[in-house]
């Protein structure tokens, strides 16, 4: 009786061990998926890719823009912002180029180098873009990125997702992959043992 028992827990235990190993594998897939639909096809979307050194030339805080999170928005939606505009020398060439935050920071407003995220207190967002400024003014020289086939005349001074963040994007669904293989493989080798054990049992009877 007890043995029974024991042989019934060890098949429950199996059967979760199972269900773990194979939740993990179809978790792993739906992150390479996310990360295939979202990640990839933005790194593959930029022409800023190669890296090299900006001078800084000048760095102006232009009168307020608007900022519109979409076209039909109302007046509660219109933030104003002060435009912080940000001109380099690209590669010591003596050629003037804007410079940029990222690569959304153009899509959303070409005429303004850096965005902030949170645009509802003028005051802070007004700090906030002199210290960048100054920030800039006394850096002068580093580094920044440009089209090397100069399709975009501009440059950006960091990438969304460059090259070492996209593999780190598949380092977790990687891990959870081998967790979750591992499990099946343990799984499979435990009743393979057990089956050989019970024949070899029958067998010595």
């Amino acid at each position: 009786m007890l043995g029974k028992k024991v042989v019934t827990a060890q098949k429950r235990g199996e059967t979760r061990a199972l269900c773990l190993g194979l939740g993990m594998v179809a978790c792993s897939m739906m992150m390479y998926f996310f990360t295939g639909i979202t990640i990839i096809p933005s790194y593959k979307k930029s022409v800023w890719t190669k890296e090299t050194m900006c001078k800084l030339l000048k760095a102006n805080i232009k009168d307020k823009v608007q900022c519109l999170f979409n076209n039909d928005a109302s007046d509660e939606n219109i933030f104003r912002y002060p435009c912080l505009e940000v001109l380099v020398d690209l590669n010591f060439s003596g050629q003037e180029v804007m410079l940029y935050h990222n690569e959304e920071t153009k899509e959303r407003n070409p005429k303004c180098s850096y965005i902030p995220q949170n645009l509802e207190n003028y005051k802070e967002v007004k700090k906030l873009i002199d210290i960048i400024a100054g920030n800039f003014r006394e850096k002068q020289i580093f580094p920044c990125y440009y089209d090397p086939e100069g399709r975009e005349k501009s440059v950006i001074l960091e990438r969304l997702y460059p090259q070492e963040k996209r593999y780190f994007a598949y380092v977790w669904p990687s891990l959870m992959l081998i967790g979750g293989v591992l499990i099946i493989i343990m799984v499979k080798v435990s009743q393979y043992v057990s089956v050989l054990s019970a024949w070899q049992y029958k067998t010595n009877i």
